[in-house]
């Protein structure tokens, strides 16, 4: 019997940036050390290619797991290896350092597609204000 797969996908969602996140606006996360952090990997993701991927592509992209697999591994390896990634439970975008720390609000389409809106921006405040869709707020980054 196959192990049933989990999933971080949402719909018709928006995730608002948490109580506690430092940034007034939104902020492109930087290199720590020149390596890319998760941070950075997941906001070169969506702000090149707004509603082209979902939460699980994302998640997965941008986990250990994903980032060791070779540019020239076959869609049977990356299948497999999401495969195993998904069949325990993984943090969603709430989760992200995006809505977290630096400022990006992270909006769900019908489709499960996801894009990143700037805490400040016009775009940001209307999604924040619509009753249609569901409002979550990214996790906090301390406890209370």
């Amino acid at each position: 019997m196959a192990k049933p797969l989990h999933t971080t996908n949402c719909f018709n969602t928006f995730i608002r940036v948490a109580e506690d996140c430092p940034a007034r606006s939104g902020e492109a996360p930087q290199l720590r050390g020149g390596n890319p952090t998760v941070a950075t990997l997941q906001y070169q993701m969506l702000a090149e290619a707004p509603y082209q991927y979902t939460s699980d592509d994302v998640v997965f992209a941008t986990s250990a797991p994903g980032r060791a697999l070779a540019a020239k591994a076959t869609k049977k390896e990356r299948s497999l290896a999401r495969e195993a990634f998904f069949s325990r439970g993984q943090a969603c975008m709430r989760a992200s350092p995006l809505g977290k720390r630096f400022g990006w609000g992270v909006h769900a389409d019908a489709q499960g597609r996801i894009a990143i809106y700037a805490v400040d921006s016009k775009r940001y405040q209307a999604l924040a204000g619509d009753a249609e869709i569901t409002q979550v707020r990214a996790m906090r980054s301390k406890r209370g």
